[in-house]
């Protein structure tokens, strides 16, 4: 993964309804919107780096900085194909936590102003560890139902030393509620992502996990 790759200090961003970044996720993205247009464009000309942004629900859409949030993902374009008729698909790969700080400009794509988020273990690390068994066993129960990550994934979990990085693709793939996904975006410490997450996960798979 390139998540130690070095940000720049501003970055387009792309603020979506129900759909939000996380570090060390893949994202396939639909480009149609013209102004959306303008931004991969940009950020194919310069550092290939741009950041989705959650649309706060209870704003439906945005008009401006205030109806998204301002804690998001930076990430990587990390394959885009040309359809053409202007229309784009690509997958953005998830670097690093963010908070914006300003805005460079707001129309007609903002351009924010960031702050690399770092997280903090929040407890011992034999809790940390402890935690993340937590995790993979209900990520077991979640395979055992038929959800799970696709091979190439599943297997490297298998051997998967990194709770932190476990936390955020566990997160993005089984966790759906956007505000609960938010919450664990922006949670710091990685003990209590960990608890959200196993938190979380049990709500998703019912009371027999």
């Amino acid at each position: 993964m390139n998540e130690n790759l070095p940000l720049p200090d501003a970055v387009p961003v792309m603020p979506l309804p129900g759909a939000l970044l996380f570090p060390h996720a893949l994202l396939p993205l639909f480009i149609f919107e013209h102004r959306y247009r303008a931004m991969l464009a940009q950020a194919l000309s310069q550092h290939r780096m741009f950041c989705v942004a959650l649309i706060k629900p209870e704003r439906g859409d945005w008009s401006s900085a205030d109806d998204f949030c301002h804690i998001a993902s930076a990430g990587l374009i990390r394959a885009c194909v040309d359809r053409g008729d202007g229309t784009s698909n690509l997958v953005l790969q998830g670097l690093r936590r963010v908070r914006f700080t300003a805005f460079r400009q707001e129309e007609p794509f903002p351009i924010a102003e960031i702050e690399p988020l770092t997280s903090t273990p929040g407890a011992a690390f034999e809790d940390i560890d402890a935690l993340g068994l937590q995790v993979l066993e209900l990520y077991a129960k979640f395979k055992g139902s038929g959800r799970r990550f696709p091979d190439t994934v599943d297997h490297y979990l298998s051997d998967l030393r990194d709770p932190e990085m476990l936390a955020d693709l566990m997160a993005a793939t089984f966790v759906s509620d956007p505000t609960r996904r938010q919450q664990l975006l922006e949670e710091l410490s990685l003990a209590q992502r960990l608890r959200l997450v196993i938190q979380f996960l049990r709500d998703e798979s019912g009371p027999a996990a």
